[in-house]
């Protein structure tokens, strides 16, 4: 494999907190979009929609196998990225669940690509994640 990374703008919200959530997410590989998604998630809140955006994410990469040595998660959520770098304390039990699952899902992309395959989750502006944040309104607003 040839340094190929793939790039992963997620985003998750919810309009009411808790109130109807959904997620988007955007998929790059050499700065060119290979695939968006967009998925209207039910009641939920802004956290939970953010953690489960990178598992559709997670699970996206699982069944597409797309040919990356690394993976970068961009995400506006300072807390899930901060929670599943390991520097905050995943206090909430819902959230324990979801954060598990991530972690579950990173090991089994460690064991289909190969171990040393790198999975870095990066904290990013809002301003810098318009695609992914537009596909979340996007899906809520087809909800009204």
């Amino acid at each position: 494999m040839v340094n190929m990374t793939l790039i992963i703008f997620t985003d998750g919200g919810a309009r009411g907190n808790p109130g109807p959530a959904g997620i988007g997410i955007v998929f790059y590989i050499n700065g060119n979009i290979i695939a968006k998604l967009k998925k209207y998630i039910g009641e939920a809140t802004n956290n939970i929609a953010e953690y489960t955006a990178v598992i559709f994410a997670l699970d996206w990469v699982i069944e597409n196998k797309p040919s990356a040595d690394s993976i970068e998660f961009n995400l506006d959520s300072q807390l899930v990225v901060e929670q599943l770098n390991g520097n905050y304390k995943v206090k909430q039990d819902h959230l324990k669940k979801l954060h598990n699952e991530v972690q579950q899902k990173t090991q089994k992309i460690q064991q289909l690509y190969q171990p040393n395959i790198s999975i870095k989750f990066f904290h990013i502006e809002r301003s810098q994640n318009k695609i992914a944040d537009k596909l979340v309104n996007l899906v809520l607003d087809e909800k009204k």
